[in-house]
């Protein structure tokens, strides 16, 4: 019974003498600490120092949780700010970093674009003593709200996501908000390409709320027409990039309302070096070739017809390759004018040697025609006892009576004279008749390039302002 007492008091005895311990470690250390925290601030007031201490702030404090220090669990963000108030007003400022593509064939464009909304939403404000503000990638985006923008007649659009999605939040103590994000869209533009490809095209780029009317949202550009920043490096190869600007307008849908919709305008010019080089240029060249027939011998048909059908077949080439890149629409362009004009001056070339050929034989035929009726000759020395027009001369009457032989002297081959025999009734008298077989083709060389030429005058004038 005494041993068991004596136990019992050794084992007290130890415990308190533990816990007395621990409670001097415990105070040491706090004034260990407290001195260490005193010798800092006096390092610190120390004149001559360079040693700087920030002041803490709690938006700075790694203990701190940003989830924590926004309240996201205090307030329910499937509603918009200002729930049942005013509109909440939504700004917007763009950057084009590039303008990709613009095809005609599909009517619409491409372009990449930095997107930043600004909004103030108090359920996100917090305390800061240097006003410093906290930023966030897109993981915090699906925890608050955020402007539902998207691009009014868009084919395909994309965040790029390289190497991780290119969204960025910025949160203000005061709860302003800054929503960026890097967008590609493809968009539709409505083309006239009646002046083509002498055109001028005004493309836009739609952005509108897709839930909020202008009842619960104003979407704005923050800054007016500043609120539009291009790259000076933008260029396209077929185009000139002439303006940029931007408006607002308010759009109506029969079944929900009113919406506040921004454009981002841009008007294109188009470059005609290109077309010149494979369009015009050998448009002309193929005209101007059809008319070297006209200086060739009406009977060297090998030489003409070849020449008019190459023409053709070369003209109908090139209206065919200018065709299977645009698209089919159902009026005239005004390259397709230019083609075709062209097609029909090298088309009437051919024509021009099929009147040519079909003039000159009929002719012949009526020659031998007449030369039957001729009383026999034989025996004459000279053809000029024949009864001849006094008009000629006797070159003239030689050359006619070796027909269908190598003419000798130049133009005279193309001349003939026709002693006409009168029925007897009419009594005995004779008459001649000149006619030049190659009259067409000496108008022609005349003609086809001043039309022409008349031609160019007219389309270039109208099409090039």
């Amino acid at each position: 019974m005494h041993a068991d007492v004596c136990f019992l008091f050794c084992v007290c005895f130890l415990s308190g003498a533990l816990q007395l311990h621990s409670q001097v470690i415990q105070t040491g250390s706090q004034i260990r600490s407290r001195r260490e925290t005193n010798r800092r601030e006096r390092e610190t007031h120390k004149p001559g120092s360079t040693l700087l201490m920030r002041s803490p702030d709690v938006t700075k404090a790694p203990v701190t949780k940003s989830q924590q220090l926004l309240k996201l669990d205090d307030h329910d963000f499937t509603m918009r700010p200002g729930f049942g108030g005013p509109a909440i007003p939504v700004g917007v400022d763009v950057q084009l970093e590039s303008l990709d593509t613009i095809s005609e064939v599909d009517m619409d464009f491409t372009m990449t674009l930095y997107l930043r909304h600004y909004w103030k939403d108090t359920r996100l404000s917090f305390p800061s003593k240097r006003n410093q503000s906290m930023t966030f990638d897109g993981r915090l985006l699906k925890k608050i709200w955020v402007p539902d923008i998207f691009f009014v007649h868009s084919k395909r659009s994309f965040i790029h996501d390289t190497t991780t999605e290119n969204l960025m939040l910025r949160v203000y103590p005061d709860g302003k908000v800054l929503y960026s994000l890097r967008v590609t869209v493809t968009a539709m533009c409505n083309m006239d390409l009646s002046h083509f490809p002498l055109d001028t095209q005004t493309c836009s780029l739609e952005i509108e709320s897709y839930a909020y009317t202008d009842d619960d949202l104003m979407l704005y550009w923050k800054r007016g027409n500043r609120s539009l920043q291009t790259d000076e490096k933008i260029s396209l190869s077929q185009f000139l990039i002439q303006e940029f600007h931007t408006t607002s307008k308010l759009a109506f849908y029969s079944s929900t309302g009113w919406y506040n919709r921004l454009y981002i305008n841009f008007t294109l010019r188009r470059h005609i070096f290109f077309f010149l080089l494979q369009t015009y240029f050998p448009a002309t060249l193929m005209v101007m070739l059809s008319w070297v027939s006209f200086w060739i011998d009406r009977r060297a048909v090998p030489a003409r017809v070849p020449l008019g059908i190459t023409t053709v077949l070369t003209m109908s080439t090139i209206i065919t390759g200018v065709n299977a890149s645009m698209p089919r629409v159902s009026y005239i362009k005004a390259v397709d004018i230019y083609l075709w004009v062209s097609f029909v001056f090298v088309f009437l070339s051919v024509i021009e040697y099929a009147a040519v050929n079909y003039l000159s034989t009929l002719q012949e035929r009526k020659e031998r025609t007449q030369r039957s009726k001729l009383p026999c000759t034989c025996g004459m020395v000279h053809p000029g006892q024949m009864m001849y027009s006094s008009s000629y001369s006797d070159m003239d009457v030689m050359t006619t009576g070796n027909y269908g032989m190598s003419e000798l002297n130049g133009d005279k081959q193309e001349q003939f004279l026709m002693h006409l025999v009168l029925d007897n009734d009419q009594g005995p008298s004779s008459s001649s008749l000149y006619i030049d077989t190659h009259a067409i083709d000496k108008y022609s060389r005349v003609i086809f390039p001043g039309a022409y030429t008349l031609f160019n005058i007219i389309y270039w004038s109208i099409y090039s302002r």
